[in-house]
């Protein structure tokens, strides 16, 4: 048992298929247009779709070097593309988006955030480890549960506290946290040398129990979670850490994206 921080790392994109590629560089269209990334060209040829005659396979062929090629007419930062991804986002029809997927692999979050971060169901998958078929007795091969301690309990704050008409004794909440995990693991143990199964044992283990899962999420998705779980929007600290790292992520192999994170 130990406590733990949380770890996001990125572990697939959307990636344009082989296919699409040679047909791109048979006509040198990348070449012409400059650097376009894989989820640009995925995002423009679903947004234009929609309005262009021609056909999706050949949007960013015939259409990539008037919006990558082209500075933003709109007066704004870089190319028409952006400002074409702009518009959509403004204007709500981000379904577009949707097309651009991500997949997280999402370690050491309380099981108090799984609660919270589950609650977004639309455009998210999910694959989480299971406190019914991983046990996590102190013999086990996990080494029993690891936590995560919410930054608001720490060793600098030291209050008094009375219960049962004793005197109050000056005491650490940092204190009743470790003593309170302590006590569950201690719990769990002894319920399993009990034969109770790992699956009902797991009822005592806390909500600060550690977890790890995989999750995937659309680009359309990630930006409507970011924008109600960002730190500043009344969300608990731990999930507006997550949002953070998730958007970090998102931007570092799509950096166009970083405008619609900020709006």
């Amino acid at each position: 048992m130990a406590e733990t921080k949380m770890n996001v790392k990125l572990l697939a994109y959307t990636q344009l298929s082989e296919e699409f590629l040679d047909e791109l560089c048979a006509i040198q269209a990348r070449e012409n247009c400059g650097f376009v990334s894989d989820g640009q060209a995925v995002a423009l040829s679903a947004i234009r779709t929609c309005y262009s005659p021609n056909k999706p396979s050949e949007i960013v062929a015939l259409e990539g070097a008037k919006y990558f090629g082209s500075r933003a007419s709109d007066g704004e930062q870089g190319t028409e593309a952006d400002r074409l991804f702009r518009m959509i986002v403004r204007s709500g029809h981000t379904s577009t988006l949707e097309h651009l997927s991500f997949t997280f692999a999402i370690e050491g979050v309380s099981r108090a955030l799984l609660a919270q971060v589950t609650c977004h169901r639309v455009g998210f998958s999910f694959s989480v480890q299971s406190q019914r078929y991983v046990r996590f007795g102190s013999g086990d091969r996990s080494g029993g549960f690891d936590f995560v301690r919410p930054e608001s309990i720490d060793d600098d704050k030291n209050v008094k506290i009375s219960a049962d008409g004793e005197k109050g004794k000056w005491i650490t909440p940092i204190g009743i946290f470790y003593e309170a995990m302590d006590k569950a693991q201690e719990s769990y143990d002894l319920l399993r040398k009990a034969g109770v199964p790992a699956e009902d044992a797991r009822a005592v283990l806390p909500q600060a129990a550690a977890t790890n899962l995989v999750m995937t999420a659309n680009l359309r998705s990630l930006l409507e979670f970011y924008a109600k779980r960002k730190e500043g929007k009344g969300a608990q600290a731990e999930i507006a850490q997550l949002a953070e790292k998730l958007k970090n992520a998102v931007i570092a192999v799509e950096p166009w994206t970083s405008q619609f994170f900020a709006e």
